[in-house]
């Protein structure tokens, strides 16, 4: 089940980009951090408390999440795959887990357990002292 995400309760701010690049590197700021706060957000109730519940590095104490974008030299599309990413952490806590139904062991694999118990039990016991 997707939620749609609002693209303006997302904060962006550019910065300059790591790594390799020249000089353009150092004058551009295209990289950008993608703020979003979950609390604040209008998202359904059900999806903040499972966003909050995670135990994800991307999202702090204060309940926002912070997502750095920097592949593209681009800043638009740094912006568009951070609100992809985005889009994805909150699709990943709409998903609702499937409830597990405890079963019991079959009869014949409760048997076949106790008799390979049964066997290494044997091997081991005869695995002690020789006395003539």
């Amino acid at each position: 089940m997707s939620v749609a995400l609002n693209p303006n309760e997302v904060e962006f701010i550019a910065i300059r980009a790591q790594g390799p690049g020249g000089q353009n590197v150092n004058k551009v700021s295209c990289a950008v951090h993608a703020r979003f706060n979950v609390g604040a957000s209008s998202l359904p109730a059900y999806v903040k408390e499972r966003m909050l519940g995670m135990r994800d590095s991307r999202i702090t104490r204060d309940g926002v999440v912070v997502l750095k974008a920097q592949q593209s030299r681009s800043l638009e599309q740094n912006k568009e795959e951070a609100l992809q990413r985005l889009q994805a952490l909150v699709d990943a806590a709409a998903e609702v887990p499937l409830v597990r139904r405890a079963t019991k062991p079959t009869r014949g694999s409760q048997r076949r357990r106790l008799d390979e118990k049964t066997r290494s039990g044997q091997v081991k016991a005869l695995r002690g002292k020789v006395t003539e």
